[in-house]
């Protein structure tokens, strides 16, 4: 493979389409965490909007365990409508007449970017577990050779929220002269032990099913849709808050009067997590849940860097918008207020907004007119002192 990094050509009408591909060869491998060193990478990505002439608009969104590439057009799997479309677009939050946004699938995803779904070059069949254990910084590492490809020096802004908000710390702390501003939402600078326990639960599900067939059911022609199903809803339910979950549901029955006194899906709650899980399996490989849990579980800025959060951030000049939701249990705003601490201990220039809602951890992708608010004003100002104009 030629040592120089190329885009190829996809057919944006497949339905695996992962949108535009950087290729990292064999011969400039990531240098894992682990002490791996991976290649060839494929890195697949989207972009919104156009550079301007130095390219210091451009904005990097990450996403979160879930979420994918396409934050704001319609995904080829499920039909439906970009991730964050609410505020990526012309004239939104995220101004694509403003702005240049760049979004890629992690590594480990399964839409485009390397993972455990990809063939290996070696041996001409799916990864599987062989496929290296990777890590939040390996993530950025991938994205930072991205952006070097495609000729960018420095963000004007990365943003994401929840496992996307550990990537914007990941990016500060390892490249902090590459990010201009910061906006981590929902997140935090570690994983706590609750989440790791949520997320193992999540694994031994689908290690379970037995057509998981021991991370190899893409050669034996199996999918552990039971596992995954079963994963997918006990995380969702994380995803809410007990109010939200009332608000929607409350002892409702679904489409009946009266109990049924058997297993079938008595409550509306109930239905919905079947939903949920049933059609998360139609989109979302099994073993890129397992590794990607895993890459959120070993996240730790501050073990990192010797028990001292602070030193995480040491001598950065990048402006943080740091935001927490009142009603987000997974990420509670409690680690949001550890973090800004850690950043005023380096008199770094952050803002912190608790945002009021009962939405629960879900609350960054939804209509949230205060976080909304948040985003503008912040992106504004910053826009300002960095000379950013619209069209």
């Amino acid at each position: 493979m030629s040592a120089t990094p190329r885009i190829a050509a996809v057919d944006m009408t497949a339905p695996d389409s992962p949108g535009q591909r950087f290729e990292i060869p064999a011969d400039r491998p990531l240098k894992l965490d682990s002490g791996v060193e991976f290649g060839p990478v494929t890195v697949a990505y989207r972009t919104y909007g156009a550079p301007n002439a130095d390219k210091s608009n451009a904005i990097l969104v990450c996403h979160a365990l879930t979420g994918d590439q396409f934050v704001a057009d319609t995904h080829p799997v499920t039909g439906k409508p970009g991730w964050w479309e609410a505020i990526v677009g012309p004239g939104k939050i995220l101004d694509t007449d403003r702005y240049w946004i760049i979004c890629a699938n992690v590594l480990g995803g399964c839409m485009g970017s390397s993972g455990p779904k990809s063939i290996d070059p070696a041996i001409g069949k799916p990864y599987g577990l062989t496929f290296p254990v990777i890590t939040i910084g390996d993530m950025v590492q991938a994205q930072a050779r991205l952006l070097d490809h495609l000729g960018i020096g420095q963000l004007f802004c990365v943003i994401g929220g929840s496992m996307g908000g550990m990537q914007v710390l990941d990016w500060v702390s390892t490249y902090p002269e590459r990010v201009f501003a910061a906006i981590p939402i929902a997140t935090s600078y570690r994983h706590s032990a609750q989440n790791i326990a949520f997320h193992e639960v999540g694994r031994q599900a689908i290690m379970a099913d037995p057509d998981w067939r021991g991370g190899d059911y893409l050669s034996a022609g199996t999918l552990p849709h039971r596992g995954l199903a079963v994963a997918r809803m006990a995380a969702h339910v994380t995803y809410l808050s007990e109010q939200a979950l009332h608000r929607k549901f409350g002892r409702r029955l679904q489409n009946r009067a009266a109990l049924s006194y058997g297993f079938d899906a008595d409550f509306q709650v109930e239905s919905y997590l079947r939903h949920q899980g049933s059609t998360f399996v139609d989109r979302f490989d099994a073993n890129s849940y397992l590794y990607i849990t895993r890459a959120m579980d070993y996240f730790d800025l501050q073990a990192e860097h010797g028990g001292a959060l602070p030193a995480a951030f040491e001598g950065t000049k990048t402006r943080f918008c740091v935001v927490s939701f009142t009603s987000d249990w997974l990420f509670p705003t409690s680690e949001s207020r550890t973090l800004v601490h850690a950043l005023n201990a380096v008199a770094a220039n952050v803002s912190f907004v608790e945002i009021v809602s009962d939405k629960g951890h879900d609350a960054f992708l939804l209509d949230e007119p205060d976080l909304h608010n948040t985003l503008q004003g912040f992106l504004n100002g910053c826009a300002e002192r960095r000379g950013l104009r619209g069209k």
